[in-house]
């Protein structure tokens, strides 16, 4: 089935109601489900009479909008394959991920097109569609309102791909996760049932794969102002009155677009009770957001989210779920609590042989593998909703293996089962410190960290051989709170306290902290605290 079919079916049942809503300009745009319908529909009869169709692989560099979503309903219409990648990452970004699939078509922004002058491979692309104002050497997408909008979909198979995403490559090429149109169907129902997506609610739009499931669920998006692709930059108060216009009731986002919002004085951040549902994930969300997210809005349902660009979602815990024992334990280096695995997804902790490629297993020898609770490992998961590769296997060695015919995905990270079976995080593999001490992960020793109000993000490793923790703080510390910090971790060896302006975090969500980013920003300052 083409996943089309699916999200078309709202604009048949309900096709008034609205199904996005932009600020532009000040001023509230709304688009219903119908609308979106025709502009989509129309989309695919003016691509198809430029020469683009099925399998056709299409690139679209364009912010999150109901444009957006028109193009990319329209290009699945097509069964074309629509592709997404980082221009903020680079020239020779862009250049690789066009070496790994050249796409017969652009679509794009006016801004995204002045890549053209600085990027080679963008001017290769042989056809290139503006999204607004006529430019040279690109056709104006505004003149498929002009076209019949077409009412049919190429029919596809489970396995017929549909969306095509890059990852950085910052340490060489970059992976391209192909997801199939039998992998979107099953994503969309994992969500809709994980997040409770009900037709007819008012959801804070803030990654482009939920707002794909709100339209196939009936959901009204509101996209909020800002710069999405930098969530911990984004201004607070217009978003708070988007709340407040337009009644949302719901919002999922990474731990730095929550912290934002709640960091404005309390009048100015009541419209933030009006939401029933709340969702953080994207990257470690520690019990101090959680708390602060129910303080905030005192009716809603807090939930912490694990889950990676393979494998979304994976594992959830409430805020209410989280006992007085497990925060202790959290303080006592056990690291951070992530909650059951959801029921559709298989997951294993294995032995850590991070940047070593395993399998393949049999069912008896992978079940050998698997290590008992409370023993730390790699995480390791598989399902519908899992990736099963990457676009011409470039990645499949590192990161997938398999057992019998199935597919497993090594997540990368670390983690350790409780005697209730729930999932304790416990860092990326590739952060665990090994020195003559013992083996150590990260997340053991920031969750301590966080529990301090003071400190807006910490980072544990080895750096010129001693065990260092960094600290970012919202104000200047208190030498007591150093002091009482270093006998909270006596238990993990913690030669060295460094306090720094600032963390490295990655630029997706703003809250994951970039390792090999923050060493050699070590190698370049002093200690201010120590």
């Amino acid at each position: 089935m083409n996943l089309v079919e699916v999200l078309l079916e709202q604009s048949r049942m309900r096709p008034q109601a609205t199904a996005i809503i932009e600020t532009r300009r000040g001023r509230d745009l709304t688009t219903t489900f119908a609308e979106l319908e025709r502009h989509s529909g129309q989309v695919t009869t003016f691509l198809r009479k430029a020469g683009i169709n099925g399998s056709d692989p299409v690139l679209i560099l364009h912010p999150m909008s109901s444009e957006l979503y028109a193009i990319l309903l329209g290009v699945f219409r097509l069964g074309a394959v629509a592709m997404f990648l980082d221009p903020s990452a680079g020239r020779a970004h862009i250049e690789r991920c066009w070496e790994l699939q050249r796409p017969k078509a652009l679509i794009a922004s006016p801004k995204a097109h002045l890549l053209r002058f600085t990027s080679a491979a963008l001017r290769r692309i042989p056809c290139k569609f503006v999204v607004g104002i006529s430019l040279p050497g690109a056709t104006s997408l505004t003149k498929a309102k002009q076209e019949q909008p077409s009412n049919d979909c190429a029919p596809c198979s489970a396995d017929t791909p549909a969306l095509l995403t890059f990852t950085s490559g910052s340490t060489g090429l970059p992976k391209a996760a192909v997801r199939t149109h039998g992998f979107l169907l099953s994503q969309h129902q994992v969500l809709r049932r994980r997040l409770e997506l009900v037709e007819g609610e008012v959801d804070l739009t803030t990654l482009p794969i939920f707002l794909l499931a709100n339209l196939a669920s009936g959901l009204t998006s509101v996209i909020p102002e800002g710069d999405l692709r930098s969530p911990g930059s984004v201004e607070p108060i217009p978003v708070l009155s988007q709340i407040k216009r337009h009644q949302v009731t719901r919002c999922a986002a990474s731990p730095a677009f929550f912290e934002r919002l709640l960091g404005v004085p309390l009048e100015s951040c009541r419209d933030f009770a009006l939401l029933r549902k709340i969702y953080t994930g994207g990257a470690p969300v520690f019990p101090r957001l959680l708390e602060a997210l129910s303080v905030a809005a005192p009716d809603a349902k807090v939930e912490a989210v694990y889950g990676s660009t393979e494998a979304e979602p994976i594992a959830h815990i409430a805020t209410r779920d989280i006992t007085s024992a497990d925060r202790s334990a959290m303080r006592g280096g056990h690291g951070l609590l992530a909650g059951l695995p959801i029921p559709e997804i298989r997951l294993r902790i294995i032995p850590d042989q991070s940047g070593q490629s395993i399998g393949p297993f049999t069912n008896e020898e992978f079940e050998h593998l698997q290590l008992p609770p409370m023993q730390p490992g790699e995480i390791v998961v598989a399902g519908d909703h899992v990736l099963k590769g990457y676009l011409h296997g470039h990645g499949d060695e590192e990161n997938k293996f398999r057992v019998g015919n199935e597919v497993w995905h090594r997540t990368g990270d670390a983690g350790r089962f409780d005697g209730q079976g729930r999932l304790w995080l416990l860092g990326r593999c590739s952060a665990k410190i090994r020195d003559s001490q013992d083996e150590l992960y990260p997340f053991a020793v920031e969750c301590v960290a966080m529990e301090n109000p003071q400190i807006r993000r910490a980072a544990f490793l080895i750096h010129a051989g001693k065990r260092l923790l960094a600290i970012e703080s919202h104000t200047e510390l208190d030498p007591l709170v150093l002091q009482k910090l270093r006998g909270d971790l006596l238990w993990a060896g913690v030669e060295d306290i460094r306090v720094l302006d600032h963390l490295p975090v990655d630029k997706r969500h703003n809250a994951k902290i970039d390792y090999p980013a923050l060493r050699q920003l070590l190698d370049t300052t002093t200690n201010t605290h120590t």
